[in-house]
């Protein structure tokens, strides 16, 4: 039975359960990356330049009289200076992934996320976005300032230039990405003239799009959330993996300090606690806590560290590109390099230049004249006049060269064998051409059943070739 009394005078009712709101998203604190000038950052700055040159400068380039890098979609023909590949060439492109993964690996093995810090177009393209934010609205403290500051004039002029900036130099990326696929000179003349088709025009301000808001506002979420190579790079990590290191028994317990103090009484280590190193983190992370899945290996931690340790006259290389085992043992440079060859390495290295010399090696030994014969499935074989015996074929041949093929057509393989048909012909300049072949042999040259035969198509040129193809010819039985 329910208690209904009243509660006793100046009780309190008795309070529900308290609600606690539990997220599991952080909230992103936007990074203002600080400049920085040092060996690892001129490094950087030259792989910017020099993917960025061969990037927007390739598609210009011209090679007999053509786009020397074209991957026409339309026409099903991808031009890479002299080599022309059709869609059945495709294993090369499968090779060379297979190459670039087994590369990534083993850079990966010897030092770290050398590929994210230096060469990913992630970085590169931050890199390139932040030095127009930087050219625009000042260095650190300057952005900082205008990001906190009211609504002025000033704040806006500097926001809308810097966002035209970003806008162009996205949309020029993504015109010169298109350009790959649709000759740039046409592309060009198309956007002057207002004639852009609706997937260029879609490709375009998508792959521009992309560029401007990864590298202009999701930066280090790239690299955190979205790059899976993040997540497993541990796995290729061993104790003689090179990875930017902060030395914590040099620089701990760490403390501001004047020029002048004697580290042995104040009992401080190395570190003078100024935090620049998280001031140029590009992810914002602090070096000090140890290996972090969000580092990209950049290296501006240990280019701003070396400058402080200058300025209160202490060595550099608090913050460096050092092994496990080196740090740990005290290891001078010359050692940690002679533990790079190492079973892992030597592995990936090997099967890596096999694979590279097994790649380039049937590039050079390919013959750019194709033929595919195909036997005439309705008629297995017929009898004509005076009792020959005929079988019919359709060739399909196809010439990757761009100059015209003078061919002669010669099948071999039974006696008495002749070619009911042309045997010269020519095929165009990167063209096709289906042609339908009879051959005869003399009655009772051959017994019943099927034979091999083989059909040549020989070049007469000024490079000879010579191209192979078997078949089979049917006797029929008596």
């Amino acid at each position: 039975m329910s208690d209904t009394r009243p509660p006793a005078s100046g009780a309190q009712p008795a309070a529900g359960p308290e609600e606690i709101e539990i997220t599991f998203y952080a909230d992103r604190h936007k990074i203002y990356p600080r400049s920085v000038a040092g060996v690892f950052t001129n490094w950087r700055w030259a792989t910017v330049w020099l993917t960025q040159i061969v990037f927007y400068g390739l598609p210009w380039l011209q090679w007999n009289n053509r786009q020397a890098v074209l991957f026409d979609l339309e026409e099903r023909r991808f031009y890479l200076f002299n080599l022309i590949l059709y869609p059945h060439d495709l294993i090369y492109l499968t090779g060379l992934l297979v190459i670039s993964a087994l590369a990534l690996f083993l850079f990966t093995a010897v030092a770290g996320r050398l590929w994210c810090g230096f060469a990913c177009p992630q970085t590169v393209y931050t890199e390139i976005y932040l030095w127009m934010e930087k050219l625009v609205e000042g260095d650190r403290t300057a952005r900082m300032r205008l990001d906190q500051s009211g609504h002025t004039l000033e704040k806006y002029g500097k926001k809308t230039l810097k966002q035209l900036l970003w806008i162009a130099f996205g949309l020029w990326t993504g015109f010169t990405f298109v350009g790959y696929f649709t000759p740039i000179d046409q592309l060009w003349l198309a956007v002057w003239q207002a004639e852009l088709g609706p997937w260029q025009s879609f490709w375009i301000l998508f792959y521009g799009f992309a560029t401007y808001g990864n590298a202009g506002y999701m930066r280090e979420l790239v690299c955190k959330h979205m790059c899976p190579y993040a997540r497993f790079q541990s796995a290729m990590f061993d104790r003689d993996t090179l990875v930017v290191t902060y030395d914590a028994q040099r620089g701990e317990p760490r403390g501001r300090r004047s020029r002048q103090a004697d580290l042995s009484l104040l009992k401080l280590g190395s570190c003078v606690d100024c935090s620049l190193c998280v001031q140029v983190c590009p992810t914002g992370i602090d070096i000090r806590k140890g290996l972090q899945y969000e580092c990209i290996g950049c290296g501006s931690c240990a280019d701003v560290c070396d400058q402080v340790m200058d300025k209160v006259g202490y060595p550099k290389g608090l913050v460096r590109f050092t092994t496990q085992n080196g740090l740990e043992q005290g290891w001078t440079s010359a050692q940690m390099w002679r533990r790079v060859l190492r079973p892992r390495v030597l592995a990936y290295g090997a099967i890596l230049l096999l694979i590279t010399v097994a790649l380039f090696t049937s590039l050079y030994l390919r013959t750019p004249l194709k033929l595919d014969v195909i036997r005439d499935s309705t008629i297995l074989s017929r009898v004509v006049q005076q009792g020959y015996v005929e079988n019919v074929y359709t060739l399909r041949m196809l010439n990757a060269t761009e100059q015209e093929q003078p061919l002669r057509l010669v099948v071999h393989g039974l006696p008495g064998l002749q070619v009911i048909s042309e045997t010269e012909f020519s095929l165009a300049p990167t063209g096709a051409r289906a042609l339908a072949v009879t051959v005869r042999v003399p009655p009772g040259s051959s017994a019943p059943g099927m034979h091999p035969i083989h059909f040549e198509v020989q070049s007469l040129g000024a490079e000879p070739m010579t191209v192979r193809q078997d078949s089979v010819f049917m006797m029929p039985r008596q």
